[in-house]
């Protein structure tokens, strides 16, 4: 071989032609295995280090370092731009051995085949086996030449999608920098286009809504519009630190109220993973109420005496279970037309129509149930019967205005509740209750028309409200026995009602002689006198042929220690009259404050300025719930939810609030989201939890309304009540309380169909809550994370289980 080699330089022939012959096959051999070579590189090769950083496996998704090399169309899209995964599956391909690459470079794989070559003592062929191996070296020549060109169009597309890679790193940083983060392993794979996405972005649906409010890839070509992330980063950097937030100057429901339910639900978590939902099995079936409808509770009373059978009485543990629709169901009409009529199978009930239709409270007409506006005691409108009471109080000389000086009213006994749906027209906000009893459905009726109310019954608890917050109370003919032990549940509206309020009685007593009248009448007057109640007003309208009576709380105590009778008599000065959890009806009253800075010695400024102003009780010795002073914190809370709900809500959760007008706060503290959203045709229930700062009558000087209420029981109010829940922190308090997972079926049992949710909490929490929807079918609209908290915003939907849970104590 030397003296081959030696020839070779100096153009000289050799004598010797085995040496020239084995040459030759050695020098088509290296040729034929460089072709090989060069070929198996411009496919695959080992090594990937000429690419940039930025296309490393480990800056993408999951998802790009799994995918097949099977090429497709579109197959750079479904790779996420990673050329150097396709290369190392194609390596993985082409080894052949259990799967695994050749780590071995091309020098040693090179020399290996040379010696096989050498070592090849009968490697003799003749000139024409050489010129065809030659041949074939020329056309392996001319492939991988036309390889080369292919690698060189992969190497420019390579490049290309490295710096497309590059680009999205850049802007993932930025994302990353604004604080925002993923909260689902969910949105780092295939679903991650999806409109229901969850990342740290407005979805695509969103931009529909508003043109400020699109996505961030949308905003590479008009740098000018405004982002996403702007469009809500403001109001969500607002979020309230919860974990700083204390009662302040306020103790909680729980600790006022004594005699309270202990917690029944076992503390810790679910699992969660897989869950498998079922239908409620009841007799109430889709109108099921888990604290009214314990068949089982209400069996074992002793007594019914008193409507125990009408009070709550909730199961040890709350259902799991969804409750299921009924048949037709339907999106309901909106607001107001929805107040004159609703779709017939959406509350298939008739009862009412039967009994009531002659008095104009609800009729059947077609597909719609409809709503003349009517009352047993306005059955020409209740328009006229609300203008007729103001009309009344102004020519006696009082200074009532509806929806100034008088905001809130609680409605007793509201039936379908025409009286509450119409003061809405005058700025009033109605607090109206009925029991659910034979008038089947009359609640239902009123949450369907989108008029706020709830099930409760006057029985032997006290209303869930607190002390001295209505400015009026109602009652048209509402069945409540005033007069007897005591007038025990009047001195309950009498708690109720603020100094100088207004109690608005129109029932056959005040206007008609039989002898029952007359003596309820007579029994009335006396109980009155002796709680101090003046009768200002009794007027018969002339329209409705009825009379009404109005009674005025008194503002001082000069009456109370006037009386030559103590009975009723004055409460204990340990009886605090804000306690209304499960806390037992007391025949007694409260005394009326008097100082300057007790709560309830003003009447409220008129509406709308009593919104945004702190209550004049509020004084900067006490401390808020944030921990500042009390009306700093208030102000700052007022502040922080108009910037949520202008800059964030109303923008950026990718639906319209025009279909929207029965919401719950489910967390409220001092009512600043029911606040923020006084302009819109909505109604807002704010909820105070009982184990939380007591700042309900915050609340209600602010001209709003709410309720308290122990989150670890159901709320007393019909499935599919809700356009909208609104829920701040509560879901991490209820985590560490009592059932997270009964929470999350209440939650779909109060929303309807095609409602919304929105959930601001920590990041945990909502990646929980968010696996918990989806199971459920719900459609999650947007997810935003900052820091350790996030938000939230989900839609319900008309999916609902084919199994059944049988619970045997809601079945007769």
């Amino acid at each position: 071989m030397a003296q081959a080699k030696y020839t070779r330089i100096d153009g000289k022939k050799s004598s010797s032609n085995v040496c020239s012959t084995a040459t030759i096959i050695v020098f088509v051999a290296l040729c034929l295995v460089g072709v090989w070579m060069l070929t198996s590189s411009s496919v695959s090769p080992v090594e990937n280090s000429d690419f940039p950083v930025e296309d490393s496996t480990g800056d993408l998704p999951d998802d790009a370092t799994n995918l097949g090399s099977k090429e497709s169309p579109s197959q750079e899209e479904t790779r996420n731009d990673n050329p150097s995964t396709e290369r190392e599956d194609k390596t993985t391909e082409i080894s052949g051995e259990g799967g695994k690459s050749d780590d071995r470079t091309d020098d040693e794989t090179g020399n290996e085949e040379k010696k096989k070559v050498d070592g090849n003592e009968d490697a003799r062929v003749n000139n024409e086996d050489a010129k065809t191996n030659a041949d074939d070296a020329k056309t392996n020549n001319e492939d991988a030449k036309t390889n080369d060109e292919d690698a060189k169009t992969n190497d420019e597309d390579a490049k290309t999608n490295g710096e497309d890679a590059k680009t999205n790193g850049a802007d993932a940083k930025t994302s990353g920098d604004s604080g925002q983060e993923e909260l689902s392993t969910d949105n780092t794979k295939a679903d991650a286009v999806d409109s229901e996405q969850m990342v740290d972005e407005i979805p695509s649906d969103t931009s529909k809504q508003d043109k400020g409010d699109e996505s961030p890839n949308e905003e590479k070509d008009d740098k000018e519009q405004t982002s996403s992330d702007d469009l809500i980063s403001a109001a969500q950097s607002e979020l309230l630190n919860e974990t700083s937030a204390q009662t302040g100057s306020w103790s909680t429901q729980a600790a006022e109220s004594q005699n309270e339910k202990k917690a029944q639900a076992p503390s810790g978590s679910e699992e969660q993973g897989g869950h498998s939902w079922k239908l409620c099995g009841t007799t109430a079936g889709p109108d099921f109420i888990p604290c009214l409808d314990n068949v089982f509770a209400i069996r074992h009373l002793r007594t019914n005496k008193h409507y125990e059978h009408r009070e709550r009485h909730c199961p040890e543990e709350p259902p799991t279970c969804l409750v299921p629709l009924p048949e037709g169901y339907r999106r309901p009409i909106e607001w107001p037309t929805s107040r004159e009529r609703i779709w017939y199978n959406n509350v298939p009930h008739t009862k009412l129509v039967e009994s009531k239709g002659h008095q104009n409270w609800v009729k059947v007409s077609g597909e719609y149930l409809t709503f003349p506006g009517g009352g047993t005691q306005f059955k020409h409108g209740a328009l006229h019967y609300i203008e007729f009471i103001e009309n009344t109080l102004q020519k006696k000389g009082f200074e009532f205005s509806w929806g100034k000086s008088s905001r809130v009213v609680l409605d007793v006994g509201c039936g379908v509740a025409s009286f509450g749906g119409f003061l809405f027209e005058k700025d009033v906000l109605t607090m109206s209750f009925a029991p659910k009893d034979e008038h089947e459905a009359q609640v239902q009726f009123a949450l369907e028309r989108g008029i706020p109310a709830i099930s409760a019954v006057m029985g032997t608890q006290r209303l869930p409200f607190p002390g001295i917050v209505f400015d009026v109370v109602h009652c048209a003919r509402c069945r409540v026995p005033w007069h007897i032990e005591g007038g025990k549940l009047l001195l309950e509206l009498n708690r109720v009602l603020r100094p100088g309020g207004y109690f608005v009685w129109s029932a056959t007593p005040v206007y008609q002689k039989f002898q029952e009248d007359v003596e309820i009448w007579k029994a009335m007057s006396q109980l009155t006198k002796s709680m101090c109640w003046e009768l200002i007003a009794k007027e018969k309208d002339r329209v409705n042929g009825v009379g009404v009576a109005v009674f005025r709380k008194p503002i001082s105590n000069e009456c109370y220690e006037q009386r030559s009778n103590s009975n009723p008599p004055m409460c204990e000065q340990s009886d605090d009259r804000n306690a209304a959890w499960n806390v037992p009806l007391q025949s007694c009253m409260h005394s009326i404050p008097v100082g300057d800075l007790e709560r309830g010695s003003h009447w409220p400024d008129q509406w709308p300025a009593r919104v945004g102003k702190p209550p004049y009780w509020m004084t900067s010795s006490q401390v808020g719930v944030y921990g500042k002073a009390a009306p700093e914190d208030f102000t700052s809370d007022y502040e922080h939810w108009k910037r949520v709900v202008n800059q964030s809500y109303l923008k950026g959760m990718g639906f319209s609030w025009s279909s929207v007008r029965n919401v719950m706060d489910m967390r409220a503290i001092y009512g600043g989201f029911a606040a923020a959203l006084r302009d819109l045709n909505i109604l807002v229930m704010s909820v105070v939890a009982i184990d939380s700062a007591d700042t309900l009558p915050i609340i209600y000087e602010r001209g709003l309304f709410g309720i308290y209420h122990d989150w670890c029981e159901s709320f007393n109010t019909y499935p599919r009540s809700y356009d909208l829940l609104h829920a701040d922190h509560l879901f991490s308090k209820i985590k560490s309380k009592c059932s997270f997972m009964g929470l999350v079926a209440e939650t779909d049992r109060i929303l309807r169909p095609e409602g919304k949710l929105i959930v601001r909490d920590k990041v945990e929490i909502i990646t929980e809550l968010e696996s918990l929807l989806r199971s459920m079918k719900w459609e999650i609209r947007m997810t935003y994370s900052k820091g350790t908290e996030g938000l939230l915003c989900a839609q319900k939907t008309m999916w609902r289980p084919t199994e059944t849970e049988n619970l045997t104590y809601a079945n007769a």
